[in-house]
C-alpha cells in the first residue's frame, strides 16, 4: 500500500480537554435513526449549529481524553457523516479511538497540539509518518504515526468495508 496518498487537508475546529461523547452527540438524541437529523445535533451543548458551520474535510483538534464517556459509535458516526477529515488530539479515550478507526475516521495523537494550533488554521496531515503541517503558521508538528493495518482500515473507509472486500473474493 502506498501510504503517502493518505493526506488530509482541512480547517481546524479546536476543542479543549475531556470532550466526552455526550458533548459530541447528546444522549437524548440517540433515538433518532436518521443520520442526517442526528448529525444536526453534533456538539450542540458547546457550539450551536456546528453541523451547519462545519465543512467537509475540516479537522478537529482537541486536548486530552477526547471521546471519553460512553462507548457509543454514534459519536464517531456523526463526525464522519459531517465530513470531518481527521481528529488530532493530545490523547483519546481508547474505545473512541478504536471506534473512529473501525469506522474509517482518522484519529491521531499529537502532544501539545492545542498549544500550536488555533481555530480556523489550515492543516495538512500525513497519516503515514505523522507529520502535521500548519499551513497558516508554517510550523511542522510530529504526531504519532499509525501502523499499516490501521491505515488500511482508514483507506478502505472502515473495517466493515475490508470484510466485505475480503469475503467477496
Amino acid at each position: 500500500m502506498n501510504k503517502m496518498d493518505i493526506k488530509i487537508r482541512g480547517r481546524v475546529w479546536k476543542f479543549g480537554d475531556n470532550i466526552n461523547t455526550d458533548i459530541i452527540i447528546p444522549g437524548r438524541y440517540l433515538t433518532i435513526r436518521n443520520l442526517s437529523e442526528l448529525s444536526s445535533h453534533t456538539f450542540e451543548p458547546i457550539i450551536p449549529n456546528f453541523a451547519a458551520k462545519v465543512q467537509s474535510g475540516d479537522i478537529i483538534v482537541a486536548g486530552h481524553s477526547f471521546g471519553c464517556g460512553s462507548s457509543r459509535e454514534e459519536a464517531v458516526l456523526v463526525l464522519k457523516h459531517l465530513g470531518i477529515g481527521a481528529i488530532i488530539a493530545e490523547s483519546f479515550s481508547r474505545i473512541f479511538f478504536r471506534n473512529a478507526i473501525n469506522l474509517g475516521l482518522p484519529a491521531i495523537e499529537c502532544k501539545n497540539i492545542t498549544k500550536r494550533v488555533e481555530d480556523g488554521h489550515e492543516l495538512e496531515v500525513y497519516l503515514d509518518n505523522g507529520l502535521i503541517k500548519n499551513l497558516t503558521t508554517g510550523e511542522t508538528l510530529k504526531a504519532s504515526s499509525l501502523p499499516d493495518f490501521l491505515l488500511e482500515i482508514i483507506k478502505a473507509g472502515g473495517a466493515i468495508n475490508i470484510l466485505k472486500k475480503k469475503f467477496k473474493q
